[in-house]
């Protein structure tokens, strides 16, 4: 691809180099070759841009490549056109229409002839696949199940009965959609009886699942997963929960039940949400939190029990000089008591 074309298509300016040098491909700043397009994002890479191979980078506005052998393309954001060219050297892979013939499919399931279902996939009673909908081998689709236009599940994933996947949504391998909620009542001899789980998960258009994640099913009523949020490997969401709208939830997290997540909020990894609470919108909450409380809409919360970040590393500064303190503490009350004495 010509340098002047992967600058149109990637919304940036070529700011300096060849329109017609070729582009091969895009890779980091360590490992770009010639013919390779870069990025420098974080300025903790810059003293990287004097030994890049690459032939091109992206680059933020205000910030120099320092060579006049390295293409410039100035761009607002240099990750996000980083990432689409990306995107354009690694097309996603299209789909092969048809059926294996290992596949089990349930005759009272609706399959569109152009999805492509793989070896040993089980598709149940009552399922509906769309169009460009593509099951990798050994994925199990329960009773009832809807899967939208051009998702993609892969080996191993497990949709439970009723749910709805939407469109082009991703599920990763051994996910579990709709999993029963972990409910339980105490019976007159104290023993755990299990509460039935007859709802649903719902994931809405564009959502991503990674892999080995459970998204559990309500006892009663849905689990929805809105629009464009993005859950990674190893997380769990609990019954009942709701993720809004370009929510980005980091590996092991876990969300007890009823939790809402507002939109566009980032929990980074193994954060804890209580059960009932409320997370407001673009909040960040931020690695090894655990949330007591509702969440203001626009927080940073960090901590166990979580609270705002500011106070938090004031909090663990102090923390770390706890010994210094106490020597310091030790040695005003010797002086007081000699006082004294």
């Amino acid at each position: 691809m010509k340098l002047s074309e992967l600058a149109e298509k990637t919304g940036t300016t070529l700011e300096s180099g060849s329109p017609e040098a070729e582009i091969a491909a895009a890779a980091g700043l360590d490992i770009a070759g010639e013919g390779d397009v870069t990025f420098l994002a974080n300025p903790k890479y810059t003293p990287q841009l004097k030994e890049t191979k690459a032939s091109a980078i992206f680059l933020n506005e205000g910030v120099e490549a320092g060579r006049e052998d390295l293409a410039v393309l100035r761009a607002k954001d240099a990750y996000l056109a980083y990432t689409r060219a990306l995107r354009l050297f690694h097309p996603e892979r299209t789909i092969k229409p048809g059926i294996h013939p290992s596949a089990v499919i349930d005759e009272t399931a609706e399959v569109s002839p152009e999805a492509e279902i793989g070896a040993n996939v089980v598709i149940s009673a009552g399922c509906r696949i769309d169009k460009g909908v593509k099951i990798f081998p050994n994925a199990t689709i329960y009773e009832g199940v809807s899967i939208g236009e051009g998702s993609v599940i892969h080996s191993g994933v497990s949709v439970r009965e009723n749910c709805e996947i939407g469109r082009r949504c991703i599920i990763h391998n051994n996910t579990t959609i709709g999993s029963d909620g972990f409910g339980y009542a105490k019976d007159e001899e104290k023993r755990w009886l299990k509460i039935p789980q007859v709802g649903r998960v719902v994931l809405e258009d564009d959502v991503e699942i990674g892999s080995n994640t459970a998204i559990d099913c309500a006892s009663v009523g849905e689990t929805r997963i809105k629009r464009g949020a993005k859950i990674d490997n190893l997380v769990q969401i609990g019954h009942s929960c709701t993720v809004d709208e370009d929510a980005l939830i980091c590996s092991q997290t876990g969300l007890a039940g009823s939790s809402v997540i507002g939109k566009r909020v980032i929990l980074a990894g193994q954060v804890g949400i209580a059960g009932h609470l409320k997370v407001g919108d673009d909040a960040v909450i931020t690695a090894k939190s655990a949330t007591s409380h509702d969440i203001e809409p626009g927080k940073v919360i960090s901590g166990i029990p979580g609270f705002d970040n500011k106070d938090w590393l004031r909090s663990t500064a102090a923390y770390r000089r706890l010994g210094e303190f106490a020597q310091r503490l030790k040695k005003l009350e010797r002086m007081v008591f000699d006082t004294n004495e």
